[in-house]
């Protein structure tokens, strides 16, 4: 079965069960298709959408603390390949400490792979392998090709866990933990709690990008399923959670109709006002961070937040003790 193909069955598979469930719903990884990639790179550009910059003025003042002391060959695995830029701020000063390095890049979207990639052949020289698959089996993947001596530094940046419901984002954490062993390192960039109004802004901007990037995963479903999503009868809706800390994307069915999706093998009604819920954002405070990589096995050695937009940057080791 060739890769496509794999992912064409696993976005039927997946579709057919959530669209399925009594609150529907689709797994945000599947906003990132070559389009998707691509609006979000422009979100990220926003005023409104302020994590992208937070995330690079902390990688800019910190990114030789980020590596300092790996030892060398140093493996860098990102985990969400994005554009490749906050990537190039932590391999820059290794590369200029001429600490040998090769990054594995892990992502389900090939745009990304190749645009990371594209960002990183600024260094002719530097090794880069790109995996299209899920961040877990990436995890597995690198930890198998490990070989000899040397340190791994994996990153999840971009407030990326936040898509990550809290049992998932433990299960994800752990997984990461697994792939690791004294002296590696585990950077996490989070997007902090912040004021209601500042969150639905940025998830919900006036120019309409963030509605673009949501409703492209109906239009991913025509083009690879088959389907008859009209896109002109959802709407984008981005909602605060409070009490679950959390921002919330849905689209939102303006009338009552039938969708067929002839590649998952089914139909779909929705109601009036029914939505399928496509992304969370979990916003976390520092002493969640903290206790999130606590609870996999993992000791916080540094953590840098901008105050100003509320992001933080966190480095872990693995506890001697952790199992």
């Amino acid at each position: 079965m060739t890769g496509a193909v794999a992912v064409r069955d696993r976005l039927a598979a997946d579709v057919r069960r959530d669209l399925g469930r009594p609150r529907k719903q689709l797994q945000p990884r599947y906003l990132y298709d070559a389009l998707g990639s691509r609006l979000f790179e422009a979100i990220c550009a926003l005023p409104e959408y302020r994590i992208t910059r937070a995330e690079q003025r902390l990688l800019a003042a910190h990114a030789g603390a980020i590596g300092a002391g790996l030892a060398g060959p140093v493996t860098i695995v990102e985990l969400g390949a994005g554009s490749g830029e906050k990537l190039a701020q932590i391999v820059e000063p290794l590369m200029e400490a001429r600490v040998p390095v090769r990054v594995e890049l892990v992502d389900v979207s090939a745009t990304a792979l190749d645009l990371a990639a594209l960002t990183l052949s600024r260094w002719p020289d530097l090794p880069v392998t790109g995996h299209r698959t899920t961040y877990e089996d990436g995890i597995e993947r690198v930890a198998a090709r490990r070989r000899g001596e040397g340190a791994v530094l994996a990153a999840f940046l971009g407030s990326n866990i936040g898509n990550l419901d809290p049992a998932e984002s433990r299960a994800f954490v752990g997984a990461v933990r697994s792939g690791l062993r004294r002296g590696d390192r585990f950077l996490l960039g989070t997007d902090l709690v912040k004021p209601e109004a500042e969150l639905e802004l940025a998830y919900d901007d006036p120019l309409g990008v963030t509605a673009a990037f949501n409703l492209n995963v109906l239009a991913r479903l025509n083009r690879e399923l088959g389907a008859d999503f009209d896109l002109d009868a959802f709407a984008h809706r981005a909602v605060w959670n409070a009490a679950a800390s959390r921002m919330e994307m849905h689209l939102e069915s303006l009338r009552a109709q039938t969708v067929e999706i002839p590649g998952a093998g089914f139909s779909v009604d929705f109601s009036e006002g029914e939505s399928i819920w496509t992304e969370s954002s979990y916003k976390y405070e520092t002493e969640s961070v903290r206790e999130l990589g606590a609870a996999a096995g993992l000791a916080v050695t540094r953590q840098w937040v901008d105050e100003r937009d509320r992001f933080a940057l966190t480095t872990f080791e693995p506890r001697e003790f952790a199992p």
